[in-house]
């Protein structure tokens, strides 16, 4: 079994969702870059690795909040449609309400909020169109694999040759949307609103930190649990 000492930082997260509080504090990516050890990581950030080690030792005292390792594939893909995929669509329209507004009236003054509405409306586009390739191409195609392994059937080569060729489609556009998000976090330091902001202001920096937050472990959910699971999957048919 893994010590603490020898796990990626994907690893911590993926069995203990919690722990990634702890790294996104510490400005540490558990999405896209979560594939390397915490005490590379440490490096990286030039934080120190005992310290960092001991707030996650102690998250893992709590309770745990989902163990979504240990869910079965179709469940989590039900999962991240009707959580993620839902939050999403539910969102965009309402942060773009607030991001034109706010652009349009307070742009003039704050400039960082017309280039924040560019880079929105930019992720919006591709998350829409990312979204729909995932819930018709690879997450019938995941529970295919599922269904056929369950009931012993021949599997028979999809249009896209291996469910690796989606995914990797799939992880380059994760880590598009989660670079325009980090150049948003940049212009609106970090969503803190300027002192005297109006309702529609802090509005709109409230809930592109919720959407980043949830986008974080959406990303998660896939790229660290679900994609391996599919790939070992698939190629326990051969």
């Amino acid at each position: 079994m893994k010590t603490i000492e020898n796990k990626t930082v994907a690893e911590v997260v993926a069995e203990n969702i919690k722990t990634a509080h702890v790294f996104k504090k510490h400005g540490i990516d558990f999405c896209c870059g979560g594939g390397i050890t915490i005490e590379k990581a440490c490096e990286k950030k030039q934080l120190d690795y005992q310290m960092l080690k001991n707030e996650l030792l102690q998250v893992n005292e709590a309770p745990k909040a989902y163990n979504y390792n240990s869910w079965k594939l179709d469940f989590l893909i039900d999962h991240i449609i009707n959580v993620h995929h839902a939050y999403v669509e539910e969102s965009i329209p309402l942060i773009l309400q607030y991001s034109n507004k706010v652009a349009k009236v307070h742009g003039h003054h704050y400039t960082e909020v017309v280039e924040i509405n560019k880079l929105f409306t930019e992720v919006a586009n591709e998350l829409a169109a990312h979204l729909k390739k995932e819930e018709i191409i690879l997450f019938p195609y995941i529970k295919k694999l599922l269904k056929y392994k369950n009931e012993d059937l021949e599997l028979t080569k999809p249009p896209f040759e291996t469910v690796n060729n989606p995914i990797k489609m799939m992880e380059e556009e994760h880590e598009t949307a989660g670079n325009i998000f980090k150049k948003i976090a940049k212009l609106t330091n970090n969503y803190t609103p300027p002192e005297g902001a109006c309702n529609t202001f802090k509005a709109l920096y409230a809930k592109l930190d919720e959407f980043e937050q949830d986008l974080h472990q959406h990303i998660h959910l896939e790229n660290n649990i679900l994609h391996p699971k599919a790939k070992e999957l698939e190629q326990s048919f051969s």
